[in-house]
């Protein structure tokens, strides 16, 4: 089962610092029936204004995923973190028993994520941030995991959940394969590109609720970057 959910009809607002599109309900988007997939519970797909960001806020109890597309994201958190992430690099916060961070874009221009929230095995525990470069020609043509809290995961970024974040660059007319397991639901958003995942069209930035299906086969329509959570 693969269910397409175009960009076009994505829940959103426009704050004007900020215009986010909601693959699943948040914030003022409610849809009863996207309240999440399996344990995946926020796909956010942000683009934040030059100079601009989210100020301190807490969370508590979620794993929390930047995918940075464009530009870069500053991080700050009440652990005494601080780190910049650039394009094609990732972030995760295990938000655990609470803590505050902001998310700032200093750069002079503007700065695309995808911010996916995951919900963690068992509540609380010691919260935790880390970041880590992910060449793009490291994943070409081929999935590769980029956080994980799945045994012999060890070069991913950890997260307190039985989920896989994986991403993939693939050119045109190539194809990816990747074996998801039984009963897991997986969500797959190509940042770039058009493809075709097992003969469903998805076009970028579009959304792929995916569950049933022992073998995803990813072929890139156009050149295409790819970003999957596979969640048990």
């Amino acid at each position: 089962m693969i269910e397409r959910r175009p960009f076009a009809e994505l829940g959103g607002a426009n704050h004007g610092w900020l215009d986010a599109k909601h693959h699943f309900s948040f914030a003022s988007y409610y849809d009863p029936a996207k309240m999440g997939w399996g344990p995946i519970r926020v796909w956010n797909d942000d683009t934040i204004a030059a100079g601009t960001g989210f100020p301190p806020h807490p969370h508590a109890d979620m794993e929390i995923i930047t995918y940075v597309r464009d530009g870069a994201i500053t991080h700050q958190d009440s652990l005494g973190n601080i780190g910049r992430t650039e394009a094609g690099d990732v972030q995760v916060m295990s938000a655990g028993s609470g803590v505050r961070h902001s998310e700032y874009n200093r750069e002079p221009g503007e700065t695309r994520i995808f911010q996916i929230w995951i919900e963690p095995k068992s509540r609380g525990g010691q919260p935790s941030w880390g970041a880590k470069p992910f060449p793009k020609g490291d994943r070409a043509g081929a999935f590769v995991t980029l956080a994980s809290g799945i045994d012999g995961d060890s070069d991913a970024l950890p997260i307190r959940t039985d989920a896989r974040v994986l991403g993939a660059t693939i050119k045109a007319g190539e194809t990816a394969e990747y074996a998801l397991g039984a009963g897991h639901h997986a969500y797959l958003v190509p940042a770039t590109g058009a493809i075709d995942v097992n003969g469903v069209r998805i076009d970028a930035r579009d959304g792929a609720a995916i569950k049933d299906e022992a073998i995803l086969s990813v072929t890139a329509l156009e050149d295409a970057e790819i970003v999957l959570v596979d969640a048990a």
